[in-house]
């Protein structure tokens, strides 16, 4: 119980600390402010650094002079409109908006929990929670709290369920079979980033998918043994008073859907292996626009239309299943429903585009300015002079991202903050962007469980309470920690021995950058 206090006691002076904080667009603001400010001080000294690669001096830029702030007039639109995640992710959204409004996410993935058999329950769970970060905040709305539902429907601790689910959704927020909205977000940050050092650098969306898919299964092994191992036997059987509720299977009409939608997956299959195969295979090459989505060039795949259209293509994907499910399941009666469904899918992202607008002004304004190049310069040089070897490095990153995790909630706006830092330093130590940026993925997932600042922990607060009306923040933490611990310890494992083998992280995405390469 005394510990439980003292758990309670931190997590609630977090909770506090993270309330003061003002909200993260208004961060931004004041964030794209400060460069302002610190531009015009910085250029009244004699600070410089040395490019490593071109030897050139880099100086600051001052953009509180008649000429930069003409600048940042000049400049305020263009900023927001050329801002390479809001596109992709507006346009990701559209399909993405199809499939949930049409029912196909939510029947997915309670036909994947409850087809499951009974001892692989916590598994398909788990599993499921990982599965539906594709589709925003479904795993949070559905699978949570029908995670509590079924525990309870088998006569097992209904909270012991939804930390399953929660786990899955949450912890496993940065691991996944398919790409989803986060993918080109996140890619699109570090490539502006990475442009500090490499003006032609570029990051594509399926820059960490390698590891993100092994880690999919890893995650959901790992989640199902903290379950079982840890978190049932804790919790022990359950004595409220809640009553085991009927789960609702399927219906005709949504088993119907689910038939025309596995239709049209294999369709589209077969046409992407049609797209991709090599354009001089034999009887491949007598079909017309086979393989169409290769580098015309080259013939490969790593530069290619499939690659930098990736965004397009979970768009097509997306709406594509996300219509014939509706079709079939009648849930989409007219193209009005169709335009519906993406226009809801845009309405929830009007916080994001107003965060989108004033990140776009602070990644500009600390590009302008040179201040990015500078500290990563001088920054990669302190630790060069310590003697960092990689993977205390590594570490170092994770950890920091686990840490910000617990006050700052969104993804996205914590790498907006830390991208144009951390990748430039990390490029000049000799780390590619795209493993830098999964080095902060991981870190960013594993505290996600135990973040009063995460925005759908409230509602976490409320399913637990549904079956103890004395839950509160200590509850879910005690419950969660577990889960946040060993995934850090067993992720960090996972990161080392990928970067000792040398794999790449994804396609063309290597883990080593060299200046000038």
């Amino acid at each position: 119980m005394e510990k439980s206090n003292i758990i309670t006691r931190v997590l609630g002076g977090i909770e506090r600390v993270g309330n003061m904080l003002p909200h993260p667009a208004t961060l931004f603001a004041m964030f794209a402010g400060l460069i302002i400010i610190i531009s015009g001080i910085t250029s009244l000294f004699n600070i410089s650094a040395v490019h490593p690669g071109t030897g050139e001096i880099i100086e600051p830029v001052n953009l509180l002079s008649n000429e930069g702030l003409h600048k940042v007039l000049r400049g305020m639109v263009t900023n927001f409109t050329s801002f390479a995640p809001l596109g992709t992710v507006l346009t990701a959204m559209l399909g993405i908006g199809i499939a949930e409004s049409s029912g196909l996410m939510s029947s997915s993935l309670r036909l994947l929990v409850l087809s499951a058999p009974r001892k692989f329950l916590t598994f398909a769970i788990v599993l499921a929670g990982i599965l539906s970060n594709a589709a925003s905040e479904v795993g949070y709305v559905v699978l949570v709290p029908l995670g509590g539902m079924i525990f309870l429907a088998v006569g097992r601790n209904p909270i012991a369920g939804i930390a399953a689910a929660f786990a899955g959704v949450s912890g496993g927020y940065s691991a996944n079979l398919v790409l989803g909205t986060i993918d080109p977000l996140l890619a699109g940050l570090s490539e502006e980033a990475a442009r500090i050092i490499d003006a032609s650098y570029t990051v594509n969306p399926a820059a960490n998918y390698y590891f993100m898919f092994i880690s999919t299964f890893f995650i959901a092994f790992i989640g199902t043994w903290v379950t079982e191992k840890i978190v049932v036997p804790r919790l022990g059987a359950y004595k409220g008073d809640a009553k085991p509720e009927e789960i609702r299977g399927l219906s005709k009409l949504e088993k119907r859907g689910i038939k025309f939608t596995l239709i049209a997956f294999i369709i589209i299959v077969i046409t992407m292996i049609w797209a991709m195969v090599p354009i001089s295979s034999g009887f491949w090459e007598n079909i017309p626009l086979s393989g169409f989505l290769r580098d015309p060039q080259t013939g490969g795949l790593l530069r290619s239309p499939f690659m930098s259209g990736i965004v397009a293509i979970i768009f097509i994907v997306a709406a594509i299943l996300g219509i014939v499910y509706g079709i079939g399941a009648k849930t989409l009666r007219n193209d009005s429903d169709v335009i519906n469904g993406m226009g809801k899918s845009m309405s929830t992202l009007g916080t994001y585009i107003v965060l989108v607008f004033f990140a776009a002004q602070f990644v500009a304004y600390f590009n302008w300015t040179n201040l990015g190049l500078i500290f990563a310069i001088k920054g990669a040089n302190v630790i060069a002079s310590v003697g960092m070897g990689q993977i205390p490095l590594l570490i170092s990153l994770v950890l920091i991202s686990a840490f910000i995790n617990l006050i700052i909630g969104s993804a996205s706006a914590k790498w907006a903050i830390m991208a144009p830092v951390f990748i430039p330093m990390f490029m000049l130590l000799g780390f590619s962007p795209e493993y830098t940026q999964l080095a902060y993925r991981v870190g960013d997932s594993v505290t996600n469980v135990i973040a009063p600042m995460m925005s759908y922990f409230a509602m976490i607060v409320a399913f637990i309470e549904k079956y103890d009306k004395k839950a509160g923040i200590g509850t879910i933490i005690a419950t969660m920690l577990p889960y946040s611990i060993v995934f850090l310890l067993c992720w960090l494992v996972m990161l080392i021995i990928w970067m000792l083998i040398g794999a790449p992280i994804g396609p063309g995405a290597p883990m080593f950058y060299e200046l000038g390469m």
